[in-house]
């Protein structure tokens, strides 16, 4: 298993776009299938989610950036379609961590973070606690989501 947490800056970097790859993007040791990489073996990226990772974050109440385990605020780091949703598919985050991905995806091209779109406007909403809600059937997004639920700002 690969060394979590992580500071930020430890973090181990993307080879394609050279920003921080977050914990829930995979790992660096993804060539073993235990430690947490993409499951098509390929390296983990900054610009998708690893499945077990972001599941790990929800159940586990780790942050999606630095792998540490989560106090209170809570930061959710999403579009602003997800704000205005409720509704985030990165996992939670320390705020310090999600602003620190927040400085580093912003004005990347193409998608990140498991955003199916490019994002021109992020937003980080901080809350006192969150909701782990799995797709259902009929859901045509079916990646999960993670819906705050008494937030303290918007």
């Amino acid at each position: 298993m690969d060394a979590a947490p992580r500071p930020f800056g430890e973090l181990p970097l993307d080879p394609e776009l050279g920003v921080p790859v977050p914990f829930a993007c995979g790992t660096p040791a993804w060539n073993d299938r235990h430690s947490g990489g993409p499951r098509d073996g390929s390296a983990p990226s900054v610009r998708r989610l690893d499945g077990r990772r972001v599941t790990q974050c929800a159940l586990s109440r780790v942050c999606g950036v630095c792998g540490a385990g989560l106090g209170r605020p809570i930061a959710f780091l999403g579009s602003r379609l997800e704000a205005d949703r409720n509704a985030f598919h990165f996992p939670p985050s320390h705020l310090s961590c999600a602003e620190s991905l927040l400085d580093a995806v912003r004005g990347l091209s193409g998608t990140v973070l498991g955003q199916e779109d490019h994002v021109d406007s992020w937003k980080i909403v901080t809350t006192a606690g969150f909701e782990y809600v799995r797709p259902g059937k009929e859901d045509l997004d079916k990646r999960p989501t993670f819906e705050p639920n008494s937030l303290l700002s918007a």
